[in-house]
């Protein structure tokens, strides 16, 4: 029997211990009297010492040892690390527990770090009995609590594999008194083979970061590779994996546990942790379950909160601090807002008083759509797009869904949809939908991928809540069968006005599917079943009072400014014939201060139409930023004029509304997150909150989860998009950025080309400064080249590269240094240089292509090919003179 009783710790009644006494004894400590202690440089010091354990069977594993604080016993906890890593990835985590007071033993598991052995997937003699050997050993240290002899006060946490070893510990060891596995599997048959098919590419990733096959226990790497093969798991594989799976434990794990999830998670999704938590709670035991943003697809882990979380866990229970908060019994991360949780500005969580589960609150949606047929492609390729595994490093597929980016892939005629009506409001969508169809395959079985679609207004914009899918494998299906869906467990809010689109793929890249052409036909049998959790409530935390009475300033203060420049100057009257064109400049120019013949710009004309995305070129000194500034009204031009739409630009101009720009960077307050910044921004402005368009904005600048985080923690590549994101609020028909792409790397600086891109693609206009000229050639479809202050040259970009003297000679066997060298010596030639596909030549003024290739044939050139090669690079520095 198990029970909780006030004023005391959580109480089991005891069982024969699992592993026993016998195989303990096996337990060698190697290397007798070789301890060896180092301290941290932090305060408290931290003493660590590093020991080799010994199984008895010739497994060697690798431990580390840490205390701080005074002498006297402590509450023990075991940290496991993720798979393919080892001991030294959870250090830090280590030392932090050390110092709260806990004696902490972190292990290399069996095939990582430089423990030995074969990896068995947390087999149950094998790595669980090792960690069993390790409690054995933390019994015996001074330093542990102990509830009996033998028997340490002992908790275990981790994440992924070192998740799992914890509950799997847990139900083999009745001496583990409370977990906090995070982001791992309660059945590993499930995980990999879920509803009878194969995750492919998970399961790929898993082999090839252990080492390879040959690196397994010899059963599973023969498993693994009959299932790679034939495409199918089969019942021998699913018992290999279930016997190594927490859920063939399910009923003794009773200890205090904290489920910790990921929503961006293809390889052990949210379900796994609802399984464990009906299965635990089941037996008495208390559980909390908290879904965090990030995964195995990326996304934001979350660190330092779980981390803190789960020290609370084991001050709660292994402590028996009353007073430690333990945190809600149900927290879902969302982005956006204030932590709930600890009142910090990072991301917003949501939470119950108790776990709703994966169906609580459910909503039907009528679904349209007549019966469909589609293809198995032979081969089963192309196959579809969801998940890509291997992308958690830069942040993942989820991240980009969770902000309203489709980046999902379905193939015509590989799949069939079923959409509902538009959303009469906002609906949260909270666990797994639901839904019940009717299959029929030409061949024996089918597989389908079950998905669904978050559909925005225009019916083109779809995002796939965490990229996640959900396979199922219908045998007998020639004469048809109903088959229930229980779809992949989410969190994403629809707005009002979208639709559910329910889409059923033959394909997907995450897995295998049969190989043989197919034809699939599907029908709808009941309404959408969508999950809203309704007892789950968001928190918020005010803001402070100045945060209210700010905007209001401000808005006094540009009223203010507004009054006294028209009393300053009356604008022109607006040119009718002008009204559509984003901006012309005629005449500009501006002196420098104190001076009547030096000027920053002079002369400057050009126009630009709607939809180009015009790079303003030159080195240094050239005038761009002064005719930005201009352009803004945030300096006077002294002689010319600008027009935007039509309008004069003075400072207040009305029409600056339809004008957003980044110049020079942007002061943002810290302390708040990256959206509250821009909600205050655009109420400073005094403008409805409506005309914002926050969402398309952060939409098209493709934020991430950064934006729930204070601004204090972004690095300067953060902060530059979200100055970007705040220069396209309310959607400015003209927008400009100088420098846009500073601070930010090199994938970075290809989504910000992506950015102005689809900006433009809308009809509206983007002007953009750069030294980046290869990102401008890539990303701009007109130039202005200034130099000195004046215009050079003007058009678009294939014209002014295309207008080049660099030619490039192919050549059948590679030019000889001094052949090269006779070449740029001819008439007409101003250079030749040697590549790797023949001669790059650069004419001079008299040089022309076809008298170089008579020369050339003179010379007995080889030559395969002449054609033009210029790079914008080429053409710029060709107009300003190498000014620059």
């Amino acid at each position: 029997m198990d029970l909780r009783l006030p004023g005391s710790r959580w109480l089991r009644s005891r069982r024969p211990r699992r592993i026993t006494a016998a195989a303990a004894a096996v337990v060698v400590l190697a290397g007798a009297g070789t301890w060896t202690a180092a301290a941290s440089d932090d305060a408290p010091a931290v003493r660590r010492a590093d020991r080799v354990v010994a199984t008895g069977d010739g497994v060697r594993i690798d431990t580390s040892y840490f205390t701080a604080g005074p002498g006297g016993r402590r509450p023990a906890v075991l940290l496991g690390h993720g798979f393919g890593g080892s001991k030294d990835d959870v250090r830090q985590q280590a030392e932090d527990l050390a110092r709260d007071g806990y004696a902490v033993l972190t292990w290399s598991a069996r095939g990582f770090g430089t423990s030995n052995g074969r990896i068995g997937l947390n087999d149950p003699e094998g790595e669980v009995a090792d960690v069993s050997r390790l409690i054995d050993w933390l019994a015996g240290r001074p330093e542990v609590e102990l509830d009996e002899a033998g028997d340490p006060r002992v908790g275990m946490a981790g994440a992924s594999y070192g998740g799992a070893v914890a509950l799997l510990t847990a139900g083999y060891d009745d001496r583990v008194d409370a977990i906090a596995p995070a982001i791992t599997y309660f059945d590993l048959a499930d995980a990999l083979f879920p509803n009878g098919v194969f995750k492919k590419l998970w399961a790929g990733v898993f082999v090839n970061s252990g080492g390879g096959c040959q690196k397994f226990e010899p059963a599973l790497c023969r498993m693994y590779e009959r299932v790679a093969t034939s495409g199918t798991p089969d019942a021998e594989a699913r018992e290999l994996l279930e016997e190594r799976s927490p859920s063939a434990v399910a009923d003794r794990i009773d200890v205090p546990t904290l489920l910790v999830q990921g929503q961006s998670d293809s390889l052990f999704p949210l379900g796994q942790a609802d399984a464990a938590a009906k299965a635990i709670r089941a037996n008495g035991a208390p559980v909390d379950v908290d879904w965090i943003a990030g995964g195995h697809d990326g996304g934001d882990l979350e660190t330092a909160r779980v981390q803190q979380r789960t020290r609370d866990w084991f001050d709660r229970y292994l402590k028996d601090d009353e007073a430690a908060d333990t945190g809600p019994a149900f927290r879902v991360t969302r982005t956006g807002g204030v932590d709930s949780t600890d009142g910090r500005a990072l991301l917003r969580g949501a939470s119950a008083d108790t776990y709703p589960g994966l169906d609580g609150g459910g909503r039907s949606f009528p679904l349209t759509g007549r019966e469909q047929s589609f293809a198995n492609p032979a081969g089963a390729g192309p196959p579809a797009v969801s998940a890509l595994p291997g992308l958690g490093g830069s942040g993942g597929l989820g991240r980009l869904s969770s902000l309203g980016l489709g980046v999902s892939l379905d193939f015509p005629g590989q799949h069939a949809r079923f959409e509902s009506a538009p959303v009469g409001s906002d609906l949260r969508i909270t666990g797994s939908p639901a839904v019940t169809v009717r299959v029929k395959s030409t061949a024996d079985a089918a597989v389908l991928f079950g998905k669904v679609y978050d559909v925005g207004p225009d019916g083109r914009q779809q995002v796939l809540p965490s990229q996640l899918v959900a396979p199922v494998r219908v045998e007998d299906a020639r004469a048809g069968k109903d088959v229930t869906l229980t779809l992949p467990a989410v969190d994403h809010e629809v707005r009002k006005g979208h639709r559910l689109r329910l889409v059923l793929a033959s394909t997907d890249l995450g897995y295998a599917s049969p190989v043989a052409p197919a034809t699939y036909t599907v029908s709808l049998e009941s309404d959408l079943t969508v999950p809203t959790a309704p007892g789950v409530t968001t928190a918020a935390t005010p803001l402070p009072a100045w945060v209210v009475w700010l905007p209001a300033a401000g808005a006094v203060i540009a009223l203010a400014l507004l009054l006294t420049g028209r009393r300053r100057t009356t604008a022109p009257a607006p040119d009718p014939a002008l009204a559509d064109v984003p901006l012309q400049i005629t005449g500009l120019s501006k002196r420098y201060a104190r001076s009547a013949d030096r000027y920053a710009v002079r002369d400057l004309s050009f126009r630009v139409e709607k939809g180009q995305v015009l790079g303003l070129l030159g080195p240094n000194g050239a005038g761009k930023t002064t005719t930005l500034r201009m352009l803004m009204g945030l300096i006077k031009p002294d002689g010319g004029e600008i027009r935007v739409f039509g309008h004069a630009i003075r400072p207040g101009a009305p029409v600056l509304s339809r004008v957003g720009a980044f110049v020079e960077g942007a002061g943002f307050l810290p302390h708040l997150s990256g959206r509250e910044n821009l909600e205050l921004y655009w109420r400073a402005t005094g403008r409805p909150p409506g005309d914002a368009h926050l969402d398309e904005a952060l939409e098209i600048a493709g934020l991430g989860d950064a934006l729930a985080r204070a601004v204090r923690t972004y690095s300067q590549g953060m902060r530059q998009r979200l100055a970007i994101a705040q220069a396209m609020l309310g959607l400015p028909d003209l927008l400009i950025l100088d420098e846009p792409t500073n601070g930010l790397d090199p994938p970075q600086i290809r989504e910000m080309r992506e950015v102005m891109i689809r900006y433009a693609a809308a009809g509206r206009t983007v002007i953009v400064s750069s030294h980046l000229l290869a990102e401008v050639e890539q990303s701009c479809t007109h130039l202005v080249v200034m130099d000195r202050g004046r215009l050079v040259r003007t058009g678009p970009v294939h014209e002014i590269i295309g207008s080049g003297d660099t030619l490039l000679v192919g050549t059948g066997t590679p030019v000889d240094e001094p052949v090269a060298e006779k070449i740029a010596a001819l008439p007409g030639v101003a250079s030749a240089v040697r590549t790797d596909e023949g001669l790059l030549v650069r004419l001079d003024a008299g040089g022309t292509a076809p008298r170089l290739v008579a020369e050339l044939v003179r010379l007995e050139v080889p030559v395969a090919s002449v054609g033009p090669h210029r790079r914008l690079e080429d053409a710029f520095l060709t107009l300003i003179g190498g000014s620059a």
